[in-house]
């Protein structure tokens, strides 16, 4: 049976339809909101799997055809995901899953297709919205209401899911997702916005989720389907009792090792030593060796949580806002445009800027926007196997790698100077060389400090760190610069960066049912103190960017000329502007507004440029003498060029005195010479006088020998005198 309902939210309508399209699926909902359709289909597989987590994925798909467009490339088909797809997907797993029961292993899917964009309204929240209707609906042990809202702020006024043109005026872009009851998930940037106001647009965004549950429970009444029947894969309780009573205390020993690599060899060791000992006893357990493990996991996550819950003490030692040690270098590569090597305890980031010219920006062709667009600065996040001390292959880049550098770009992007004052494409590639939690803070603050090594005139110095959480009824800890145990077991990654002034980049990702605002007000706060305290830290290595760029990196020089002219610079299938960057060694790229850009790493080159530009540019001034190379010559004249891209006709009466039986008797092409304009006719045709001009020369020279005459005449007098 087709059912659909409309409500009005945030000033435009919106519906949610389920039964009319993806019907043999478990669970569909058709969401549309304004001209933006999304259809969101949900399944799952009967047996559980055998991996160690669950395997929930989530593919989210933008159709071209949605905005009337053809796909570019050479198969004219959608490929593999692109970065918006990738952070739009994460953006509805990470708030779900946690929402699964325990132990539920059967490989489930949720498929997001974006059928309509009416590029006004950003897709990626109705996808949220749709998964949450599909899942409820479907026999997937899945039974709360969840949603998603953006929330942006216009002159000082908060807006529930603003329009793309609404984000342009906005200072907050944030995606916050939650139930009824509590927030899950937190996505987003802002300009530098205070603590207090990003609690604001999260309690303003929970109302607008909490509004979005009731319309989806209206919806779904009479229309959810009794849970399938599961399978739990948890070990055994008798196995596990016996592996608790085996391994506690030496689980509790291994915890308590400061340094990774040893923490890690030694619960193998205990794994190792439980699994021979059980085994001697019994054969069977051989065959449990993974349950054995994971049991040794959950002793490993309970002893954690306990004595932070009960002593306030953490796996390295620190008590509970301590910040590990953090050691910065800048320029620590010889020929990049920056660089940075930043270490929080046992996490390092290599962070390399290269300063290029706009043809290095990336395109974009979106079907939120009408046109191609274009990005002039790009923050890419690598995490290679080394860095956890893995090997593994290296493949294409992960999920993970594209939302950690999302992140940390979204934390830098308000900092950097405005395009016009700074016309450079800026890339930063931050290289994990180590890691033990909070990476993508290492890369806010090592690219902040890259930056200014690089010269680039930021607003001011960005830093970050990860906040963390355990939670037991009615026991909390916060925990600041959480360790990777501590992101693994614990119910909270919280990741907060900016600058002095205010919050620039916000992440939270739960294992829990939701967070209150209260609780998110405390770790806002500790994370405020915390980042003063990583800033100061930053500011004795380097605290503002450096007075000039790089011997290396390139120079730009703007010039804005009559659009009119832009002809005459590219000239004749681009003949001109080839010659200029072939003599000069400059970089040319010219706009339709006529702002011409000269990027070259020599001073000279560029001043040489821009020097043939402006002459190109400058009208032909009547009376002037030019010099330049003979183009051609015929029985009547010569022809040459005065300027780059423009020729005027030295008549052969012109050449010299007397009579000049034969052009090339005088000039041959590519000769340089020097020629008077006479004059310019009304068709725009230059008259040049080779003659005038020797004549010019001559006149100049004789009264440059008479100034001389007089100027020795003095001379001697005074020496008489």
């Amino acid at each position: 049976m087709i059912q659909r309902m409309e409500r009005q939210f945030a000033g435009r309508t919106l519906s949610l339809e389920i039964g009319r399209m993806a019907k043999l699926a478990q669970g569909s909902c058709l969401v549309q909101y304004g001209d933006t359709v999304v259809l969101v289909a949900t399944t799952v597989q009967d047996r559980p799997t055998h991996l160690p987590f669950f395997p929930l994925t989530i593919e989210y798909r933008e159709k071209s055809y949605a905005a009337g467009k053809i796909p570019g490339g050479f198969f004219k088909r959608e490929g593999r995901p692109g970065e918006k797809e990738i952070l739009a997907a994460r953006c509805i797993d990470r708030p779900i899953r946690p929402l699964f029961p325990e132990g539920f292993r059967n490989e489930t899917q949720v498929a997001c297709f974006i059928l309509s964009a009416d590029q006004e309204n950003d897709a990626d929240v109705l996808a949220m919205l749709g998964a949450s209707v599909a899942l409820n609906m479907s026999k997937i042990p899945f039974n709360t209401t969840v949603a998603s809202v953006r929330v942006g702020r216009i002159k000082d006024t908060w807006v529930l899911n603003p329009t793309f043109q609404q984000l342009e005026y906005s200072d907050v872009d944030i995606v916050v997702a939650g139930s009824a009851e509590a927030i899950t998930m937190v996505e987003g940037g802002a300009l530098e916005v205070p603590e207090s106001e990003i609690l604001e647009a999260l309690e303003v965004a929970h109302a607008g989720i909490k509004e979005l549950c009731a319309f989806q429970d209206e919806l779904l009444e009479g229309h959810r389907v009794p849970d399938m029947e599961w399978t739990s894969t948890a070990p055994d309780a008798d196995l596990k009792e016996k592996v608790e009573g085996m391994a506690a205390a030496k689980v509790a020993e291994a915890l308590n090792l400061g340094d990774k690599q040893e923490r890690n060899q030694a619960m193998a060791a205990v794994t190792e030593d439980v699994v021979a000992t059980l085994t001697e006893e019994d054969e069977q357990y051989a065959e449990h060796a993974k349950d054995i493990g994971e049991i040794l996991r959950g002793i490993e996550k309970t002893t954690m949580r306990r004595q932070i819950l009960d002593k306030g003490e953490r796996a390295d030692g620190r008590g509970l806002e301590d910040i590990r040690q953090i050691t910065s270098e800048v320029g620590v590569l010889p020929r990049t445009h920056g660089s940075s090597l930043f270490t929080r305890g046992q996490t390092q980031a290599l962070a390399v800027v290269t300063l290029g010219t706009s043809r290095d920006e990336q395109r974009i062709d979106s079907i939120d926007t009408r046109e191609e667009v274009t990005k002039s600065f790009m923050l890419h996040y690598n995490f290679p196997p080394f860095s956890v001390g893995e090997a593994k292959p290296f493949r294409g880049t992960s999920r993970r790698e594209v939302g950690h550098g999302n992140l940390a770009e979204r934390a830098i992007q308000p900092l950097l100077p405005a395009y016009d004052d700074f016309p450079y494409t800026i890339r930063i590639v931050s290289d994990i060389l180590e890691s033990n939690g909070s990476s993508s803070m290492a890369t806010v603050c090592g690219s902040s400090l890259a930056l200014m090594d690089a010269g680039v005139p930021i607003k001011g110095p960005c830093a970050g760190v990860a906040m963390g959480l355990i939670q037991e009824g009615d026991e909390l800890a916060i925990l600041t610069d959480i360790l990777g145990l501590e992101d693994a077991l614990g119910d909270m990654d919280f990741k907060v960066a900016g600058t002095r002034d205010g919050v620039t980049s916000i992440q939270m990702d739960i294992k829990i049912q939701g967070l209150t605002v209260d609780v998110l007000k405390v770790a806002l706060e500790r994370a405020h103190k915390a980042r003063l305290h990583i800033l100061d830290l930053m500011d004795q290595v380097l605290s503002e960017a450096r007075d000039d760029l790089s011997a290396y990196a390139p120079r730009i020089v703007s010039i804005q000329i009559n659009p009119e002219k832009i002809g005459e610079i590219i000239g004749p299938k681009g003949k001109t502007i080839r010659a200029i960057q072939e003599e000069s060694g400059a970089t040319i790229d010219i706009d339709d507004s006529g702002l011409v850009k000269i990027a070259a790493v020599s001073g000279e080159a560029g001043a040489r440029a821009r020097e043939m530009i402006e002459a190109i540019v400058k009208d032909p001034e009547i009376g002037r003498i030019y010099e330049g190379p003979v183009k051609n010559t015929t029985t009547f004249g010569a022809f040459i060029e005065i300027m780059p891209g423009t020729e005027g006709l030295c008549h052969i009466s012109e050449l010299q005195e007397g009579r000049t039986d034969k052009t090339e008797d005088v000039l041959k092409k590519g000769d340089i010479t020097k020629v008077k304009l006479l004059s310019i006719d009304e068709k725009g045709r230059l008259r040049l006088s080779r003659k005038a001009a020797l004549e010019e020369e001559l006149a100049d020279a004789a009264d440059n020998g008479d100034d001389a005459a007089e100027g020795a005449d003095e001379a001697a007098q005074t020496a008489d005198a």
